[in-house]
């Protein structure tokens, strides 16, 4: 499932695609949607908030989205005459006479008043892709369960919105803090979420998606992805094991070094 950093990368991205000018698109896919044409209005920008987009309509609506696991947003020049897209995986069309964004394999689509969008997120955390996230909401929503697992509780969206798996390991390397180590065993869990926070940021920011800001190939990750490789900090080699409760455990890659249980 994509992170804080790819959303925030693609909500730019739509904004710029679709850039206020009127759609000459409008198509929703999505069965509870079918009815709804959008063709004439305008965008007024898409903000992400932790794996969600928010695309802003100008008649007061938005329209809400998640990739889940396999879902994307591409973005192409307007075709003439347009392209049909009628591929089954595609969920949405939003064009203007110039780019026109197409929802792939979305996992999740909703169509609001923009002043009801709380109700779309209120079950999740602060945004850890915000300019200045609420750390201290993030550290109380960790703490009401200290025998958590610390990895377990960093994947909860409802704890704090935008870490996945590669955060997670890359946050948790940073810290040497092992993923099975309780809630309660973490000193200063506050400094989890801003280094989780420093990392997706400067990659959502920078030319290309990076965990460590080396771009190069085979150097965006310290630990994520690298399982039977050293580790860049002692040597050992990385290990990865399932975290979380079936059916929705994650792998969880450490070092066994650094990360001691």
């Amino acid at each position: 499932m994509p992170e804080g950093d790819v959303l925030l990368r693609v909500a730019r991205r739509l904004s710029l695609a679709l850039g206020e000018r009127p759609l000459v698109r409008g198509e929703l896919r999505w069965p509870s949607l079918a009815g709804h044409d959008l063709t004439g209005l305008r965008s007024v920008g898409t903000v992400s908030y932790g794996k969600h987009l928010l695309t802003r309509l100008d008649d007061g609506r938005t329209l809400h989205t998640h990739l889940r696991m396999d879902g994307s947003w591409q973005v192409r020049h307007t075709a003439d005459p347009p392209e049909p897209l009628r591929r089954p995986n595609v969920r949405a069309v939003l064009g203007t006479d110039q780019w026109t964004c197409v929802g792939l394999q979305l996992g999740m689509m909703d169509l609001v008043r923009t002043r009801d969008e709380s109700s779309l997120l209120r079950q999740l955390g602060p945004d850890l892709m915000a300019d200045e996230p609420d750390f201290e909401r993030a550290v109380i929503n960790l703490r009401a369960a200290p025998e958590r697992p610390i990895g377990e509780a960093l994947l909860d969206q409802s704890v704090a919105a935008g870490i996945g798996t590669i955060y997670l390991a890359e946050t948790l390397w940073a810290h040497r803090v092992n993923p099975w180590r309780a809630v309660s065993g973490v000193n200063r869990p506050r400094e989890l979420f801003e280094t989780a926070h420093r990392l997706m940021r400067r990659s959502a920011d920078g030319p290309s998606l990076t965990a460590t800001g080396d771009t190069r190939a085979g150097h965006t990750t310290h630990v994520h992805g690298r399982e039977g490789r050293g580790c860049r900090r002692c040597r050992t080699l990385i290990v990865v094991a399932p975290i979380g409760v079936e059916p929705m455990t994650r792998p969880a890659y450490y070092c066994p070094t650094c990360q001691p249980d």
